[in-house]
Order: C-alpha cells, then structure tokens, then sequence
C-alpha cells in the first residue's frame, strides 16, 4: 500500500535539507553553550535561517529546548519535511492508506548496515499524516485515532473502516 505521490511526504526534499538545518541546530547549540543568548539575538537569526531555508513558520517548533523532547535530529527532520498540501481528489483508497499508516507503527530492527533516510525517519510521519488529513478532509477530528472505553471497561479504538466513514461522510 504505497501513497501516490502527490501524497506521499517529500522525504527526497527532507533528505536534501537535513544535513544543513542539522547544522544550523547544532551550531546555535554550541553557540548558546558557550555564549548564552539572553537576548535571543541568535536565535531570531538561526529561526529566519531556517525559515528561509524550509518556507516554514518557525514559531510552530521547539527550536530553544529541543533537547526535552525527541532530540536534534528529529526536530531537523520535522523542519525539513515540506508541509502537506490540498490534493482536490482524494479518493477512499488514498484515505484508507493514510488511516492505515496513522493506526500501524513499526520500527526497524537494526542491521548491519545503515539505514536509508526513509527507514531512519518513517516512524515520525505520523504527524505529516495528520496534517495532510485535517488539511484535506474538513471534518477531521484527532480523537478518530483514540483509545476508548466503553461502559463495561473494555478499550476499543475505531477500525480504519469505521475512521473512513467518519472522514468521507465528513469531507
């Protein structure tokens, strides 16, 4: 099950960018480390760097205090992941694949040899994913994707079925 491309994330232009918004990260690090940056001086600088560099509202990121959540390279990865954009005919094979993808999570066992920028970041598409939904379907509601409990204690979450009636009814 592989999105159509206009779909897919632009992992190509993600790949492109890292190593360059990686750097930009880690020298404003190494900066603050040695310096401090009080003023924020630095910072508005590193956030229209990288604002130039990407398109991207940099005010949506942790650029100050990555280092509390996933760590640098993930942040980089986030930053260079183009935005998803409105697809006009998004069908319910495309929506299916998408749920799909939200509801299953793997992780790549390690092997011996390195593996591909794809392989490395797939695992943080989720939030590409998302977006792409409440960008394209006018209805979408995160808590599609939840855990519930019914009346007598059981957990159930929604089937990508059930999640697809409520998009398509809901477009």
């Amino acid at each position: 099950m592989e999105l159509r491309q206009e779909i897919a994330p632009k992992m190509d232009i993600a790949e492109a960018r890292y190593p360059e918004i990686l750097q930009i990260l880690l020298e404003y690090t190494d900066y603050c480390d040695e310096y401090g940056d009080e003023g924020l001086v630095e910072y508005k600088k590193m956030e229209e760097q990288l604002h130039q560099l990407t398109g991207k509202d940099m005010s949506t990121y942790n650029l100050y205090e990555w280092w509390e959540e996933e760590g640098v390279e993930v942040l980089a990865f986030r930053i260079a992941l183009p935005d998803p954009e409105r697809i006009n005919d998004l069908s319910k094979e495309d929506l299916a694949i998408l749920i799909t993808k939200i509801n299953s999570f793997e992780i790549k066992e390690e092997v011996e040899e390195e593996l591909s920028y794809e392989d490395e970041f797939g695992m943080y598409l989720h939030a590409y994913y998302h977006a792409f939904l409440k960008l394209n379907c006018k209805k979408y509601n995160p808590k599609f994707f939840h855990r519930y409990k019914d009346s007598e204690g059981n957990y159930y979450e929604y089937s990508t079925d059930e999640i697809l009636t409520f998009l398509i009814n809901n477009k």
